[in-house]
């Protein structure tokens, strides 16, 4: 796969079409031209990091979670004395919707309370973040050879890179997709890519919904990061310096239930399954019995999650900052810590170090206020047009918004706009006609050369289409030409990671089928007799030496009324393998 986007990246360069050389005269030049471009790069990086800058202070965005029984919005401001104040806050309850629906099923109903909502908050902004469910999106981190900003690009235009390093199910031209680079290493060759997508149907029903309302979405985030954005933020606040690298949150409720560890700018999720009954349990049930059997197939999923990630990392997780949307949460909390004694489980308390106005005060006023972290994440966000955020910190500027590049430009146009307004562009004016002045000799000459340029230019553009139709073609060649090649060699690892498996088979567990992606992951489907089974069967692959990682991918109940028959549950284990 390397040397395929290798290949793909250095296309243009060995392409006899490409664009023509400039002849022996232009090279005389290229000193001056060369000195002249480093102080007008120079001098733009400049400004831009101060229009960064300014541009993240004076936005105003309302952070807006929707859910199918309340409204939650919120808007965060910097004070003279640099600390973070809760302008607006308001919780708008919802009525008449069924249990166990989403808020997709609802647009139009959730668009008038949304309506409602905002004129009872007295909110005047229009700019809008959303976070949409974990479980709508899909989060990956890949490993792709190392490449410039600019290769990357290329790359990402041709459909190649995500077409063989993502291998999603679907299209991609039906998907919304965020990519960020977090991590680079020179060593290996290689660089880590945040890769984020949901659905286009999906995120066309969100900015429907918001646009119904009567704001517009400018950001729409993961719930997941929106959680990461407030509690980064509560930990610069209160200088909490050895989390900043470090932060695992577990969210427990009736909508979601995860663990989060973001270790390095590197996001592990591992999705907590509960029952049908579970979620029975934790909505209306006092029984001690039911509340300790969940707690205790809660709890050994969640040991399992930081094993792994203790394993891998040889990092301690010595603190879990909590989130739930139930009223009773701290009773979980201390059978939390029975279960897993070395750990702790504090509620995270989003606003703890935010000033409240005394208007707000008795509003905030709550048990448990950390069902508040997604909207006072989302409020934290800021478009951030320069891409401040992008050398500051990292996870942080995820926006899954399909128009947003179109929208960032107009942003920017109207900064630059403002920034002229004071006075400001007018220096940069002088400055650039200064350094144009200096090569302005140059002009006359290369003015009948610039005409022919273009219409060669518009023929090159020609070409590169074409070119961009056979480099997809030829990726799918390469690619398979590649696999074919590596069938023979792979045999013998693979009946290796056959053996390890079945080794791994407790008594009472029975596969189904078991499926190779033909990257490095196995999937197994099989059926057991209990819970414990199915995490004996994950334990046991995760000791193999071929097996990087083993997680329960999904859980099925037992199916039929029979007697007579044993009761199996259906589950679907995903192995991460050594490369082949």
């Amino acid at each position: 796969m390397k040397n395929f986007l290798q290949n793909i990246l250095k296309k243009k360069e060995n392409n006899p079409d490409a664009a023509p050389k400039k002849d022996a005269g232009e090279k005389g030049n290229k000193k001056i031209n060369s000195f002249l471009e480093k102080i007008k790069s120079k001098f733009s990086s400049g400004i831009k990091n101060k229009l960064g800058k300014q541009a993240i202070q004076g936005e105003e965005i309302v952070g807006v979670e929707l859910t199918p029984y309340e409204i939650r919005l919120a808007q965060l401001n910097n004070n003279k004395n640099n600390e973070w104040v809760l302008e607006k806050f308001f919780v708008h309850n919802i009525e008449g919707l069924p249990e166990n629906t989403s808020v997709l099923e609802h647009p139009d109903k959730i668009g008038d309370e949304l309506k409602i909502a905002l004129q009872k908050s007295k909110i005047e902004t229009t700019n809008a973040a959303i976070a949409i469910p974990v479980t709508s999106a899909i989060i990956r981190v890949v490993t792709a050879p190392l490449m410039t900003d600019e290769e990357l690009g290329k790359a990402i235009d041709t459909d190649s890179l995500w077409e063989n390093l993502v291998q999603l199910t679907d299209n991609l031209n039906d998907y919304s997709i965020f990519h960020q680079v977090i991590n680079r290493d020179k060593e290996k060759n290689t660089m880590d890519i945040l890769f984020v997508a949901s659905k286009l149907s999906d995120i066309n029903g969100y900015t429907s919904i918001i646009k119904k309302g009567g704001l517009n979405a400018v950001i729409i985030d993961v719930k997941c990061f929106a959680l990461k954005s407030a509690v980064d933020q509560m930990n610069q606040i209160k200088g909490s310096i050895e989390e900043s690298n470090l932060t695992a949150v577990l969210e427990f409720g009736l909508d979601e239930n995860y663990v989060m560890i973001l270790y390095d700018n590197n996001p592990i999720i591992t999705d907590i399954f509960i029952r049908s009954q579970d979620r029975t349990t934790l909505q209306k049930s006092d029984n001690q019995e039911e509340m300790d059997g969940l707690v205790r197939r809660y709890m050994t999923q969640v040991k399992q999650a930081i094993q792994d990630f203790e394993t891998k990392y040889e990092k301690r997780i010595r603190n879990l900052k909590v989130v739930s949307n139930l009223s009773n949460v701290d009773s979980y909390l201390g059978s939390f810590r029975k279960n897993l004694a070395n750990t702790g489980f504090n509620l995270f308390d989003p606003i703890s170090e935010i000033k409240i106005p005394a208007q707000l005060s008795e509003g905030v006023k709550l048990a448990n206020r950390s069902y508040l972290s997604t909207v006072i994440g989302l409020a934290f966000r800021k478009l951030d047009v320069f891409g401040y955020y992008k050398f500051v910190t990292a996870v942080k500027n995820i926006n899954l918004l399909p128009n947003r590049d179109s929208m960032i430009a107009q942003k920017k146009a109207k900064i630059f706009s403002n920034f002229a307004f004071k006075g400001v562009v007018g220096v940069v004016g002088a400055i650039y006609i200064i350094l144009f002045g200096l090569s302005f000799w140059q002009i006359s000459s290369l003015n009948k050369k610039l005409t022919d340029y273009d219409q060669i230019v518009s023929e090159h553009q020609l070409k590169t289409l074409e070119k961009a139709k056979f480099a997809k073609e030829l990726g799918i060649i390469n690619k398979s030409l590649e696999l074919s090649g590596s069938i023979e060699s792979n045999k013998k690892i693979s009946f290796r990671i056959l053996a390890q498996i079945a080794s791994s088979v407790p008594k009472r567990v029975k596969f189904n089928s078991i499926d190779f992606d033909g990257q490095n992951q196995v999937i197994i489907n099989g059926v057991a007799s209990t819970d414990q089974d199915i995490l004996k069967l994950i334990g046991n692959l995760n000791e193999k030496k071929l097996i990087s990682q083993a997680s329960l991918a999904s859980m099925t109940l037992p199916e039929g009324n029979d007697p007579t028959k044993p009761k199996m549950k259906g589950f679907k284990v995903a192995c991460t393998v050594e490369s082949i």
